[in-house]
């Protein structure tokens, strides 16, 4: 235990020989500079645009869009690295991806007097949120040669906000990557996914300190596992990079829940070995393999 908070609930499960690791290993805002920012349909978005950087216009590029937890639009350009984007726009991202655009829309959220939380990501912003979308592919990309496949990953509240948008749109995305929710979608719906030739990467912590793992997303995953193109990663623990179980203490604990930061550093630990020996080339190279079908 730390002087500031208390032991984690699940501090007396962690295997023997393990630790509890309490911040991420990474630097953040190491990589901000590289990022615009621009507005479309009432919301702020940060973007990183790949032939500002060295990849050739004339082209199309693949799009990666972030939508962050709650709470952290209130941020400003932390959102970034929250959202789970900022390593996206590394020159060592980027190359193993062979380019691509990076867009961080943020949800209009405010802090009231009280200190609660309004207006992060709902049903209400599906349209807008589209429309925000259109607009930057439009403004952007189409000038330089067009986009390729188009990415949408979310964390937390972003997470469920990926399946509102692929549920409303879902021949629009090219892949889904919803991390830490229990928000699945009907049957119904992921049949859509698959005659649309969706891929779905679903992420979530078996110890999620917000979704339980039992009762919430055991009963969905024989759907999920019937998809025709369904990537299921529930670790029994989430990790930061230095191998230590991860634990972040914001009034309640969440360390399990923010699986976003080992997914942000390409399941890879500091040392590079991959925290998933199913992906070797962590999430990117899961990635590439959408790009290539």
């Amino acid at each position: 235990m730390t002087e500031s908070r208390p032991l984690p609930p699940w501090a007396d499960e962690i295997p023997a020989g393990s630790f509890i690791s309490y911040t991420p290993t990474y630097e953040v805002g190491k990589y901000f500079n590289l990022y615009k920012s621009d507005n479309a349909e009432g919301m702020k978005y940060y973007f990183y645009d790949p032939t500002e950087h060295g990849s050739p216009k004339g082209k199309p590029y693949p799009v990666l869009i972030f939508l962050h937890g709650r709470s952290n639009a209130l941020e400003g350009d932390v959102c970034i690295n929250y959202a789970g984007a900022e390593f996206y726009a590394t020159e060592k991202y980027q190359k193993q991806i062979g380019g691509a655009y990076v867009l961080v829309p943020l949800a209009n959220e405010k802090r009231d007097e009280t200190g609660k939380v309004t207006g992060t990501w709902s049903k209400d912003y599906v349209k807008p949120l589209y429309g925000l979308i259109n607009s930057f592919i439009k403004k952007y990309a189409e000038p330089n040669g067009g986009t390729g496949k188009k990415f949408l990953y979310g964390n937390s509240a972003g997470a469920s906000m990926v399946f509102f948008m692929g549920t409303a749109y879902p021949s629009f995305f090219n892949a889904l990557i919803p991390i830490g929710t229990s928000a699945i979608p009907e049957d119904a719906v992921l049949d859509e996914y698959d005659k649309n030739d969706v891929h779905l990467f679903f992420a979530t912590g078996k110890r999620d300190e917000f979704n339980s793992y039992k009762d919430e997303i055991v009963p969905r995953l024989p759907s999920l596992k019937k998809m025709k193109h369904c990537y299921i990663f529930t670790p029994e623990w989430v990790y930061n990079g230095d191998k230590g179980i991860a634990s972040i203490f914001f009034g309640v604990e969440m360390g399990q829940h923010c699986l976003v930061n080992p997914m942000h550093c390409n399941l890879m630990f500091d040392d590079g070995t991959p925290m998933e020996k199913n992906l070797p080339e962590g999430v990117l190279g899961w990635i590439k393999t959408v790009l290539q079908d």
